[in-house]
């Protein structure tokens, strides 16, 4: 059978298609995103070398942050981050000694799942460029039980979150305003304001905390339910 004309530019186009594909595969940056690094290496890009790029970690994942030079490096503000995983720091705020760790022992699922969007953050803004042997990946650049452990607690986090959000839908919130000469109150547009404990907080952080919520007269007998200090319990509005 002759080839026709429409075969011959299919045929060209398709080729053009994986020579671009294969060029996309083998390019530098390519094969820079699947680099693996020590903390030996990786301490060298820290922004005090201005002939290499600032890479930091998180959760063992390596970014290529030197577009944020003014922030990551040498003087900036986050410059602790860089050349090493410190991926406690992002949620305990301890920027010195002991707190630049990758460990996230201790941290409530909330935290942990602030870091893992911290980590999906920096997919989305910078340049991934490989992967840290260690705590998160080993030395093959496979995933560690630690990781997989991690992504675990994170995402219990959010369905935790997910489900207290139901549940507090469900009994409204008080409005709340705080000023410096008039100090805070709550108020219930309907209903009277109470403070409640949040059933799910321990799970999800690791303490107990209470939040205002409005309840009708009829439900002002349920047990669990405290009156703001010095506030008339009939009352719609609270100083705090």
């Amino acid at each position: 059978m002759k080839p026709t004309k429409f075969s011959f530019v299919a045929a060209v186009t398709v080729s053009a298609a994986l020579v671009a594909l294969a060029a996309l595969y083998f390019s530098p940056a390519r094969r820079q995103q699947q680099r693996i690094f020590t903390a030996e290496e990786l301490v060298a890009y820290n922004g005090t070398d201005d002939a290499l790029p600032i890479l930091l970690g998180i959760l063992g994942s390596v970014f290529d942050v030197t577009k944020g030079k003014s922030h990551y490096g040498a003087g900036g503000g986050y410059n602790h981050f860089a050349g090493r995983d410190a991926s406690r720091a992002f949620v305990s705020g301890n920027f010195t000694g002991d707190g630049l760790t990758d460990s996230l022992h201790g941290l409530s699922s909330t935290e942990v799942k602030s870091i893992v969007e911290w980590r999906d953050f920096y997919f989305k803004s910078y340049m991934y460029v490989g992967r840290l042997v260690g705590r998160y990946y080993d030395k093959h650049g496979n995933p560690t039980k630690y990781l997989k452990g991690v992504e675990a607690k994170a995402k219990r986090g959010a369905q935790l979150l997910e489900k207290q959000k139901k549940e507090e839908a469900k009994q409204p919130s008080c409005n709340s305003r705080w000023s410096q000469d008039e100090g805070g109150k709550v108020w219930c547009d309907e209903g009277y304001p109470r403070l409640v404990q949040r059933p799910l907080e321990i799970a999800l952080t690791g303490k107990m905390s209470k939040r205002c919520a409005c309840f009708r007269k009829d439900q002002l007998d349920n047990p669990g339910l405290e009156v703001y200090s010095g506030c008339d319990p009939l009352s719609n509005t609270c100083a705090v």
